[in-house]
């Protein structure tokens, strides 16, 4: 499960309009918009099951703020560390567990585990004063992402209340940052320079330590695997797929140049991220192995409304169901998270 750290958030526009709305606006056909906390709103990602959603809003004065989204509660402001800004980007399978990053009252951004009963804690970091988690695995004990080291150099990381936090090392270079990780934590994906500053796409163990898995020149990055570990999704310009069978395969475009896989599902059969139309726009997209890579925009025109359209596909629950992510809603006149069902 997940992807890069907010790669579409930094392109969200705060000037968009729109009403209070903490609920979620239904629509019909198999799509529905999940409304904000204020401004605007992005799904990260979802459950097994798409019971529930974490990932952030903006408020009514423009500030990120982490949320947890079930049937049950609505939107959940998930708190901060002391300084108005946190964002959600993991979830466990059962949705109990979320994890992001809050800024603390001295500015410092920190990696963040949160439960409804013991809110956020703060796991720490490999010796600087930067951490961010981008995943957790499905069982909810290992949470991976990256942090500053003592020598202020940016690294992965795998931790658990049992190990604390790891240091992943990296392919040769100064930085790495880990995305995604397998059900049971045991595989690690994500991105590291390598001795000559070159970003690679890299899959780790224990066994085997960091190993690169693109083979490409350009530079690459891997935002997720599925459960048991055996398919890596991530881009080198181009959204692709790797297995252990079958090594790297692209899978496709929407008619233009560019895109990212960003998350797959259980058994590695959907893909979802975002790619270039003919005329330049990202879109996003679903991918299967029968169907090909598939504008949601497209699937979803009968109940996104006119003049709407669905920019990122950040993630897939588990069972290949439901996918969430990032668009523009017409009608309230304001970038939303969004989830098909």
């Amino acid at each position: 499960m997940s992807k890069t750290l907010p790669c579409a958030a930094l392109l969200i526009v705060f000037a968009m309009g729109g009403a209070f709305n903490s609920t979620v606006d239904a629509q019909s056909g198999g799509m529905k918009w999940m409304g904000s906390l204020g401004r605007t709103s992005q799904g990260y990602e979802v459950s097994t099951n798409g019971s529930v959603i974490a990932g952030y809003t903006a408020d009514a004065a423009g500030y990120y703020r982490a949320f947890h989204w079930s049937a049950a509660t609505g939107m959940r402001d998930l708190g901060d560390f002391g300084y108005r800004y946190a964002a959600a980007y993991g979830v466990s399978g059962n949705g109990s567990i979320v994890v992001g990053e809050a800024w603390n009252a001295s500015f410092e951004q920190r990696a963040f585990r949160w439960t409804a009963a013991g809110g956020l804690q703060d796991i720490g970091t490999l010796g600087g004063s930067y951490a961010v988690a981008a995943d957790i695995s499905a069982n909810g004990v290992w949470i991976v992402g990256q942090s500053y080291t003592s020598g202020s150099m940016t690294h992965a990381f795998r931790w658990s209340a049992a190990t604390g936090m790891q240091d992943l090392g990296t392919l040769g270079g100064f930085e790495s940052g880990a995305f995604g990780v397998s059900a049971d934590g045991s595989v690690v994906v994500g991105r590291s320079s390598d001795s000559r500053g070159f970003y690679r796409a890299f899959r780790w163990t224990a066994q085997t330590g960091m190993v690169r898995i693109d083979p490409s020149e350009g530079e690459s990055s891997a935002y997720s695997v599925s459960a048991d570990g055996s398919t890596v999704v991530g881009q080198n310009g181009d959204a692709w797929r790797w297995t252990v069978a079958g090594g790297l395969q692209s899978l496709g475009t929407l008619g233009g140049v560019g895109g990212a896989a960003y998350d797959v599902s259980d058994n590695g059969s959907v893909i979802v991220g975002d790619a270039a139309t003919s005329s330049g726009a990202r879109r996003a997209f679903r991918w299967t192995a029968a169907g090909g890579m598939k504008n949601l925009s497209s699937t979803y025109s009968s109940s996104i409304g006119s003049g709407s359209y669905l920019i990122y596909a950040n993630a897939v629950s588990g069972d290949g169901v439901h996918v969430v992510g990032y668009g523009y809603n017409k009608k309230t006149n304001r970038y939303e998270a969004y989830c098909t069902h």
